[in-house]
């Protein structure tokens, strides 16, 4: 990847430009630095409820079908996602049409008209996503996992909200967050792939014009800190399935700490792919699950280690106690220099692929200033990857993977919490 251009336009928002050589295609993809930890426990998912009001009518494409037959009309991938921190928003299409995308998506976030009866209906959208996770105890999980780590904290909160809150929150609420942070300061705007001429005029023209926010907008949440002792390590929800969801979560890294690279090798030796340990010795030699996984996740503050699996129902003990076996080997054994070599190697080739997508692309710059202030190539991750030992390996997991500061999820046809908690029970 060659000349990454990054300005700032008039009003401070920040620009990414990031040019592919032959490509035809653009992304155009718009952060917001706002997610459900920035919401009080009264209006949690209003994050999330703004994001789908965006795509509801302006005054100058006034309903959603005006919106997405002007994008479908040529082929275009769209979408958003809320997340704890982050709002993202994307356009992906072909590049003489750059312009169009642009308008389309600055359009969208700031005239969005916050209409009383697309707000109604939207409700009853947002309440049947809820249901639909809640339904699927592979998604759930997570939630429920969730909640146990952070209890006590905005990141435990659900992103989409709760029923109550869904319901409850009105158009003034939405409006007033809504203005509060999609504001200059807090937005990354990322062009990825072929950049036409003009596109930093439109820019200018579109994304620029908006006046910066006159409050303030450092510390809007509070950082959060590990308890000494998880209050509740044990999540679990009754449930008539044919398998058990089982999760396990930690504490891990923020973005920006020195470890958090040493933090995602473990994860991808865990439980990374079809020849980590995880999956090799719970389902290929055991045959106790069709899936598991593990993953490392970094947030501003902090950072999650998650467990996953669905697991045969009459076989829970036996699974429990296989993962912690595997979880006490890393614990006490550095892992081989081959098998690290191997983690290494399945980034490297990970991030290739990745690179050839103009979406990744516009990704990976924009989360990193977004959440670093940084616009690292993949080469600087490689060279950080590399630079990881064995011994790197073993402090992070003997550092995350602490019995005491563990919860345990469960959703399935188990007859107690209890029940489950002497299960789960690591010694």
């Amino acid at each position: 990847m060659k000349n990454i251009q990054s300005k700032k336009l008039k009003n401070g928002m920040q620009l990414i430009l990031v040019p592919q050589e032959g490509a035809q295609s653009m992304t155009l993809l718009t952060l917001v630095k706002i997610g459900s930890r920035y919401e009080t426990p009264r209006i949690n998912g209003a994050a999330h409820f703004v994001e789908h009001l965006m795509f509801k009518g302006t005054a100058k494409r006034p309903t959603t079908l005006d919106i997405s037959k002007e994008l479908d009309r040529y082929g275009a991938e769209y979408n958003a996602y809320t997340g704890k921190d982050i709002t993202g928003y994307y356009i992906k299409m072909d590049a003489a049409h750059t312009n169009l995308a642009i308008d389309m998506l600055y359009d969208m976030l700031f005239h969005s008209k916050f209409d009383a009866e697309e707000i109604e209906r939207e409700r009853t959208v947002i309440l049947e996503e809820i249901n639909m996770y809640e339904d699927n105890p592979r998604d759930h999980i997570a939630d429920l996992l969730e909640e146990s780590l952070f209890h006590g904290s905005s990141l435990g909160m659900n992103i989409a909200g709760t029923r109550k809150t869904v319901r409850e929150m009105k158009r003034k609420d939405l409006h007033q967050f809504h203005a509060k942070y999609y504001v200059p300061e807090r937005m990354t705007v990322v062009l990825a792939g072929k950049i036409v001429p003009g596109a930093v005029k439109q820019f200018e023209k579109t994304f620029g014009s908006i006046a910066k926010s006159k409050e303030p907008q450092n510390d809007l949440f509070t950082c959060y800190k590990a308890p000494k002792k998880l209050r509740h390590p044990v999540a679990f929800q009754k449930k008539d399935t044919e398998q058990v969801q089982l999760a396990f979560g930690f504490y891990g890294y923020p973005y920006g700490h020195k470890d958090r690279h040493a933090a995602g090798l473990l994860s991808l030796i865990l439980g990374g792919n079809m020849s980590s340990r995880l999956f090799t010795q719970i389902r290929e030699r055991r045959g106790l699950c069709y899936s598991i996984r593990a993953s490392h996740e970094s947030l501003e503050d902090t950072g999650v280690l998650t467990i996953w699996a669905g697991l045969d129902k009459t076989r829970l003990g036996e699974a429990v106690k296989a993962i912690y076996e595997e979880l006490n080997k890393v614990i006490v054994e550095a892992v081989s220099v081959d098998e690290l070599q191997r983690a290494k190697d399945f980034v490297r080739g990970s991030l290739s692929l990745a690179f050839e997508d103009t979406a990744s692309q516009a990704k990976w710059y924009g989360w990193g200033w977004a959440y670093e202030h940084k616009l690292d190539a993949p080469k600087d991750l490689l060279k950080k990857i590399d630079a990881v030992t064995p011994s790197d390996i073993k402090r992070v997991a003997r550092y995350m993977l602490n019995p005491s500061k563990m919860v345990g999820a469960a959703i399935g046809p188990i007859d107690s919490k209890g029940k489950f908690a002497k299960i789960i029970d690591w010694k």
